[in-house]
């Protein structure tokens, strides 16, 4: 990757765009992230691509180069609309395969094939047909933290975000919900619904623990605590509030926290901070070993490379896509996705 000759010779459009991150990313650090970007820019329009990225996306992909932001749920949403013949896709696999399977006639990369995911790992498609096998004629719900090959045997996907009304919506009084046990347990909580779930994990969100919620709250009187539905039920239950990403970013928003922490992934916090100046964050927070697999210099290397290509199987898709797509047919309300750059 050639370096820039000096910073001088550089466009302004890198060195404009530091005021989103200047209070999470030192002034010193920042030349590193500007060649980077500007290139990307660049890139961009020669491909004509957009990159989607996460709200688990560092500060630097998420509020200079990403051109669509949000939760899995309004990433799905927005992969259907985008006109760009490429998409870029800052998150893990999984999501990458979702955007695949909406846009079967578009290039998606993913900049680093190892950013996987613990939920999508934890259960095959085989293990779906046993289960299948075991609640014969039970509806069964995936979790969009799930592979293609797991999306093609299921009945409907959901996210965290409208996983309730995703159950609800088949008008049965049982039915199967895989991969995220804590997930399942805490919609059950809140539906009448019989829940039988798998017993997945998110390596991010099943270390955080209701004792920790109580040191928090001693240590910062009157601090606000929103908490992630892949969490433990007895997390969620000692938590101000539960909600997908978005949900919780709506939450400030709209709420206006004094002091306020997000149990989830750390860049998340990040980057609902650099929205509200006004409002202090704690930070006990997880890493996703997986996200932080995506930088700028891999979204950078992918759109040089046109790497890495996500293909899937076109008769798997098919089924695979009825799936998500039987998910995007139920209304809920909903976050948008967000666009944020105008470059």
């Amino acid at each position: 990757m050639a370096a820039t000759p000096h910073a001088a010779s550089r466009t302004p459009r890198a060195d404009a765009l530091y005021s989103r991150v200047r209070s999470v990313i030192p002034a010193m650090e920042w030349p590193v992230f500007a060649e980077d970007i500007e290139a990307i820019l660049d890139l961009k329009r020669q491909r004509d691509a957009v990159i989607l990225a996460h709200n688990y996306q560092t500060p630097e992909i998420f509020h200079t180069v990403a051109d669509i932001t949000g939760d899995s749920l309004a990433l799905a949403r927005e992969a259907m609309r985008v006109d760009a013949k490429v998409i870029v896709l800052a998150g893990v696999h999984f999501m990458a395969e979702t955007a695949k399977l909406l846009n079967p006639e578009k290039t998606v990369l993913i900049p680093d094939t190892r950013a996987g995911c613990s939920l999508a790992s934890s259960i095959t498609a085989a293990d779906v047909r046993l289960m299948k096998a075991r609640h014969p004629g039970v509806p069964v719900i995936a979790y969009v933290n799930t592979s293609a090959d797991v999306k093609a045997e299921v009945d409907i996907c959901c996210t965290s975000g409208n996983a309730r009304a995703i159950v609800e919506s088949l008008g049965v009084p049982e039915v199967i919900m895989l991969p995220d046990e804590y997930l399942a347990q805490n919609v059950a909580r809140e539906t009448h619904v019989r829940i039988i779930a798998w017993a997945g994990h998110c390596e991010v969100h099943e270390r955080f623990t209701a004792r920790e919620i109580a040191d928090l709250r001693a240590a910062h009187p009157g601090v606000t605590v929103l908490a992630h539905p892949e969490c433990p039920p007895e997390v969620v239950a000692a938590a101000d509030f539960a909600g997908s990403t978005a949900a919780m970013s709506d939450y400030v928003t709209t709420q206006h926290p004094a002091r306020v922490v997000l149990l989830t992934e750390c860049s998340m916090s990040d980057n609902v901070a650099l929205a509200h100046p006004g409002t202090e964050f704690i930070r006990p927070c997880n890493l996703c070993p997986h996200m932080k697999r995506i930088t700028l210099g891999n979204i950078r290397t992918a759109l040089e490379t046109m790497t890495h290509e996500v293909t899937i199987d076109p008769a798997l898709a098919a089924r695979a896509r009825a799936s998500v797509e039987r998910m995007l047919a139920v209304p809920v309300p909903r976050a948008p996705a967000r666009p944020v750059l105008a470059a």
